[in-house]
């Protein structure tokens, strides 16, 4: 849901599971909580994450802790880049509303106290009702809406 939700919010992005078995469709409810969104679902087929999808993204967003240290110990380098979706929401809901790069999310990284499991792991809807998929989506489409609407600054 976070990819095609990003993408509905005009950003560039792909989505791969940390244990995820490939070109398995998405839930039914997925999918219908997404189209009452107005994202496209269409077209969809899980991947496994893999190191060189890591290393070629610009940002690597999570849904739990667990899952960012898996992404983070299939290519250390991308450490800095890689957060939990609600982490990443809290750093940059922690910054002044003006341009950002990820050493400004750097900064906030090492400022703020570590958020526990509750903070930064987005419950995972998977085999519940379709409600459990609208939270989710919720708090995605939050944290995505913080991302588009921040204006973005050359890193150099």
């Amino acid at each position: 849901m976070a990819e095609r939700l990003a993408r509905a919010g005009g950003l560039d992005a792909a989505s791969a599971g940390t244990h995820a078995m490939p070109g398995l469709d998405m839930p039914p409810e997925a999918r219908a909580v997404l189209l009452e969104r107005g994202a496209d679902a269409a077209g969809f087929a899980s991947r496994r994450v893999e190191a060189r999808m890591l290393a070629g993204a610009d940002l690597v967003l999570t849904a739990t802790r667990a899952e960012r240290a898996h992404c983070v110990t299939l290519a250390p380098a991308t450490a800095a880049k890689t957060f939990t979706l609600r982490q990443f929401g809290r750093y940059l809901a922690a910054l002044p509303p003006e341009p950002t790069t990820l050493r400004d999310i750097a900064r906030v990284r090492g400022r703020l106290r570590a958020g526990s499991p509750l903070d930064d792991d987005l419950p995972d809807p998977f085999g519940g009702p379709i409600e459990g998929f609208r939270v989710c989506a919720e708090t995605i489409a939050d944290i995505i809406t913080l991302l588009a609407d921040r204006p973005r600054r050359d890193p150099g």
